[in-house]
């Protein structure tokens, strides 16, 4: 058995991200079978149990992630010229009245970062964290999360196409993951995914001759859009998991 950097280990055993293990152990708040860990780079086997400081666990519960109804026209993440990034939109006005939960306030937006992408010509749910553990669960390697599209389509689509939509279509040289697609109504379809693929619903609609002309993320994993309006947020529940 091979020894692996005790940073990565704590990040696919789901405890913080890579960039915050690295931080807990600088600060000395990481134990394997009960030794204080305080230097970068130290590899472990796999099988130490490793533990963090109720420092750290006390920092991980104060982190906030956030559910944002993104509207068209705001980038997910880097800003583009003339465009503005969707985290401009977390301020104290636009969050969501329905949910009296914490107030907002600016420290939430440090470190706040979007877990998963959402195209500046797409709406919907988008989801903004600084907790390291729900960005790897959402959008890590190995994530097989589903999420939901309301995709508003033009032209005309084949039994076979539609057969296609499921399953069938390459992007980018790879096989794509198994889909489920489904009409909506007349000119809707929908959409679950277990993969995001740059601009993938376009995409895959091009190659069956169809025209996305309005895309929305509905539902992330269990969490759903729901009844939050568009350009609002609210903070997750603690009764919510993806």
């Amino acid at each position: 058995m091979e020894k692996i950097r005790l940073s990565k280990l704590m990040s696919q055993q789901g405890l913080c991200s890579r960039r915050e293990a690295d931080s807990y152990i600088e600060r000395g708040w990481v134990f394997v079978d009960d030794e204080r860990i305080t230097e970068l780079g130290t590899k472990v086997y796999p099988v130490q149990k490793i533990k963090l400081h109720n420092m750290a666990q006390a920092q991980q519960s104060g982190q906030v992630t956030i559910l944002l109804n993104k509207p068209v026209g705001y980038v997910s993440g880097q800003p583009e010229p003339g465009y503005k990034p969707a985290i401009s939109l977390v301020n104290r006005e636009s969050h969501f009245q329905g949910q009296a939960a914490r107030r907002f306030s600016p420290v939430y937006l440090k470190g706040l970062a979007p877990a998963g992408r959402l195209d500046i010509d797409s709406s919907g749910l988008l989801v903004l964290t600084q907790d390291g553990r729900i960005a790897k669960q959402l959008i890590g390697a190995e994530s097989g999360i589903e999420k939901e599209y309301l995709v508003r389509v033009e032209g005309t689509l084949s039994k076979s196409g539609l057969r296609l939509l499921n399953h069938g279509l390459s992007l980018d040289g790879e096989a794509l993951k198994r889909a489920e697609v489904i009409w909506q109504n007349r000119d809707q379809l929908r959409f679950i995914l277990r993969e995001g693929k740059k601009r993938q619903i376009r995409r895959m609609c091009e190659l069956v001759g169809l025209e996305v002309t309005g895309l929305k993320r509905i539902r992330i994993g269990k969490v759903k859009l729901g009844e939050l309006p568009l350009g609002k947020w609210r903070y997750i529940k603690p009764d919510e998991a993806f």
